[in-house]
């Protein structure tokens, strides 16, 4: 029998029968499904982040720069992350974010502390320290979503580092322009300085130009001065005959006041003998037996008769006063005559030298209050330029920084990189073996399991041939696929564990919860084996293969295509992977406990669905008698 006809004989024992032809139909699409599911789900994981849950928290209080101008980065770069939608980012606080990442709501949190500006200013007012931003993990919730978390605060990073970079180089800029500013400024005072210089320099040379007259002006005072002395030689003699004079008259003013003054005495003499002759009169009428009224009438009539002599008295004394007055102001004159014949001399010399020269003196200074005055300007302008220039030239200097080295250093540096990344990891895997090891030990779980069922018989024929209990029946076939199952466990565990190097942080706890995987599989392999047989195996390995893509054991399961997010919640693996990590990684260990209740929930389930196939298979038929060729 030649080779051909070997094999054509196999393909048609195998297609005998409809299920077996359905069987091959669903071999050969194994492959597709394999590939064509797996590569429609990680197509391009990176298109799908925004529908990874991320914790944004924004606390920076913003800063104010030198200049005034505001600056508010860490909401500038909560705002740039929220537009550019690379995850599902939800702006809560500190707390919530913290929560968030160890429950497993955020797969990773992003902070921006409270001094975010100040730090990425500090540079500009030579205090450089980094702007650090904050970013929060937890390997428990993805290995790979933590990856992905550093590349893109990376690129963050750089943002910010390329933004801080051009403004700091802005206002380096700005320096340099305010600096020129300043220096063309004082260039301008020195300008003005240099030609107030001049000026100033003009008018000494004017005032050097009206010396000469000034000089000549002095020798024609000396000259005046000469020929005044010889012109008021005789002015001496004058005024000493003045003198003279003055004294004479004061001398015969002297003598008419003396004899004023006795005509004067005489006068009032006689008057007062007249007063006392009316005494006399008066006292001898009444003697004589005149009447007082006769009396009165008598010494009005004499009254009346001395009159013009009272008259006459009063204008002596009065003519004697004005000569005493006379002759002593006669002797003032004559006093005044006498010094000034003895200062007229010198009086007359120095009056006459002193006009004569300041006419010649005002003539030369006027040309040097011209010159002085265009000095003073000048020298107005010098001082003007010469403050514009100091204060010009300090402006500059206060605009140039003048850091020491160290700082000088640690300012080009924080420049160069005014950003960094502070990594909090609540949980960490360590490695990248150790990062997918959950999701390879789910895998090598259900794969354990289904090769079981290539072996081991899921129900007992006795036990249904003889009619016993179906969940008695289940419960049998299920507990050898246990028992082999914890060994496979037990076996791998330590392999992974001793051998490759992975060291769990629950160890005890891995390991039961590892057995529980296993317990849980090998009851859905089982149900699956029991109530379709062979194609219940084509079902498990299906299973396999959407699990594989859904479990999210390398890209958060958020990455996968929106069809496909209900296997990740419907089916097992997805469980199992979540709660290894937990357990393996030092999460939370609440979250573990709840993925092990779901994976109780899904055994029941299978056992339940074992025990109902079990309940069926106790009636025979015809295509159990005569089974078609199996797989």
């Amino acid at each position: 029998m030649s080779a051909l006809r070997m094999a054509f004989n196999e393909l048609r024992r195998v297609t005998s029968g409809r299920l077996p032809k359905l069987a091959v139909v669903a071999l050969t699409l194994v492959p597709l499904l394999y590939a064509a599911l797996y590569l429609y789900a990680n197509k391009d994981p990176y298109a799908h982040l925004d529908q990874v849950p991320a914790a944004l928290v924004v606390e920076d209080e913003g800063a104010t720069a030198g200049d005034g101008t505001r600056l508010d980065a860490g909401h500038d770069v909560a705002r740039e992350l929220v537009d550019g939608h690379r995850f599902d980012w939800r702006r809560v606080d500190a707390d919530r974010a913290e929560a968030g990442v160890r429950d497993g709501t955020f797969t990773f949190a992003l902070t921006l502390p409270a001094d975010f500006s100040r730090a990425l200013l500090s540079s500009g007012e030579f205090t450089p320290r980094q702007g650090v931003i904050v970013l929060t993990t937890n390997d428990a919730n993805n290995y790979l979503g933590s990856t992905i978390a550093n590349q893109v605060v990376a690129e963050v990073r750089r943002s910010v580092s390329a933004q801080v970079g051009a403004e700091a180089a802005d206002r380096l800029l700005l320096g340099f322009s305010t600096v020129r500013q300043r220096t063309a400024e004082a260039a301008e005072g020195a300008t003005r300085l240099a030609s107030g210089q001049q000026e100033a320099h003009d008018g000494a040379q004017r005032l050097a130009d009206g010396t000469p007259a000034l000089a000549d002006g002095a020798a024609q005072v000396a000259d005046g001065l000469t020929r005044l002395r010889d012109s008021t030689g005789d002015l001496p003699a004058r005024t000493r005959q003045l003198a003279d004079g003055a004294k004479r008259v004061a001398d015969g003013n002297e003598t008419v006041a003396e004899t004023a003054e006795d005509y004067a005495a005489k006068a009032q003499d006689l008057v007062n003998r007249l007063d006392t002759a009316g005494g006399d009169v008066a006292a001898r009428l009444r003697a004589l037996g005149f009447t007082e009224e006769q009396v009165q009438r008598v010494l009005g009539v004499l009254g009346d008769a001395r009159r013009p002599v009272d008259d006459a008295n009063a204008q002596v004394q009065g003519a004697a006063g004005q000569l005493r007055a006379l002759a002593g102001g006669a002797a003032q004159v004559s006093d005044g005559a006498a010094r000034l014949a003895a200062g007229t001399p010198a009086l007359a010399e120095a009056v006459t030298r002193l006009t004569d020269g300041a006419n010649q003196v005002s003539t030369g200074t006027a040309r040097v209050r011209d010159g002085a005055s265009a000095l003073l300007d000048g020298e107005r302008r010098l001082v003007d330029g010469a403050n514009q220039l100091r204060d010009g030239l300090n402006a500059g200097v206060s605009e140039i920084p003048a850091p020491d080295d160290p700082t000088r250093e640690s300012t080009a540096h924080t420049i160069g990189d005014p950003v960094s990344v502070r990594g909090v990891s609540q949980t960490s895997a360590g490695t990248y073996g150790a990062g997918l090891a959950p999701f390879f030990l789910g895998l090598a779980t259900w794969i354990g399991a289904y090769v079981l069922f290539l072996l081991l018989r899921p129900l007992s024929r006795r036990g249904l041939a003889a009619g016993r209990n179906p969940l008695r029946v289940a419960v049998g076939g299920w507990l050898p696929g246990v028992l082999l199952g914890a060994a496979q466990v037990v076996v791998m565990f330590a392999a992974v564990t001793l051998v490759v190097g992975i060291r769990p942080a629950h160890p005890v706890a891995a390991l039961a919860f590892l057995l529980l995987v296993s317990a849980t599989f090998v009851a859905v392999l089982h149900a699956l084996n029991a109530l379709f047989g062979a194609v219940g195996k084509f079902i498990g390995l299906v299973l396999l293969i959407l699990q594989l893509i859904s479990a999210g054991g390398t890209f958060p399961w958020q990455t996968i295509p929106a069809p496909l997010h209900p296997l990740h919640h419907g089916l097992p693996m997805g469980y199992a992977v979540d709660g290894l990590r937990h357990l393996m990684y030092g999460g939370p260990s609440g979250r573990a406990g709840q993925d092990a209740l779901v994976l109780v929930a899904y055994l029941l389930g299978g056992l339940a669905l074992a025990t109902f196939a079990a309940y069926k298979q106790r009636v025979w038929t015809p295509s159990r008698l005569e089974p078609e060729p199996a797989l």
